[in-house]
């Protein structure tokens, strides 16, 4: 059961990661990223949707970033991407 305090933190860090997403949109960097927001939404996902899951990308890569003390991969990061909407 998850704390207030716990929901909090997790509704910041989802605001955080998508704002990552859009800087990344934003600077076209990496490419998959706006590939990724052409090809949902020509299936029909919203906009925010979209942000959503390729936050829950992001932040599946961080963790293991994390986990495994190693750099962030962002070739595994961009090819989780091209898979959504499969999340990993």
């Amino acid at each position: 059961m998850h704390s207030s305090d716990d929901a909090a933190d997790d509704a910041f860090a989802h605001e955080k990661l998508v704002e990552a997403i859009e800087n990344q949109l934003a600077g076209g960097e990496p490419p998959a990223a706006q590939a990724t927001l052409n090809k949902l939404t020509l299936v029909g996902y919203e906009r925010e949707e979209i942000l959503s899951l390729m936050a829950q990308v992001l932040a599946h890569h961080i963790n293991l970033m994390l986990e495994q003390d190693a750099p962030f991969d962002l070739q595994a990061y961009e090819q989780s991407l091209r898979n959504l909407p499969d999340l990993p």
